[in-house]
């Protein structure tokens, strides 16, 4: 399977939980990081754990694992590690804090509306 199809995957298992502003940006020309970060956040401690478990399992049913995870239930941001790419799962005031979306604006932001839920 290509990477853009895990990609697609995850989205949609952010989207199916009702992730906010869903966005995926490509930053493999700008660092060895990863080649996309995803970034999505949730309303509560509860939605970030589901946001995460449900990217998990549905990664898990296509055959991907998470090489590393970052944060628990008590967490204001989860990371979930996959190698060439990186879910960031945040509160909306932590993600404001960090601003990756900023950090890594010479990256390329992909459209997405077309894998999202009408």
């Amino acid at each position: 399977m290509e990477q853009i199809e895990y990609i697609k995957a995850a989205v949609r298992a952010l989207d199916s939980k009702h992730a906010e502003d869903i966005r995926v940006i490509g930053i493999g020309d700008l660092t060895i990081i990863a080649d996309y970060f995803i970034i999505a956040d949730g309303t509560s401690s509860t939605q970030l754990r589901a946001l995460a478990d449900e990217v998990e399992f549905q990664l898990k049913e296509l055959g991907k694992s998470p090489a590393r995870v970052q944060g628990n239930s008590q967490s204001n941001w989860i990371v979930l590690d996959y190698g060439d790419f990186v879910v960031h799962i945040f509160y909306k005031e932590t993600r404001d804090f960090y601003n990756l979306e900023r950090l890594w604006r010479d990256g390329t932001e992909m459209d997405i509306s077309d894998w999202l839920i009408k």
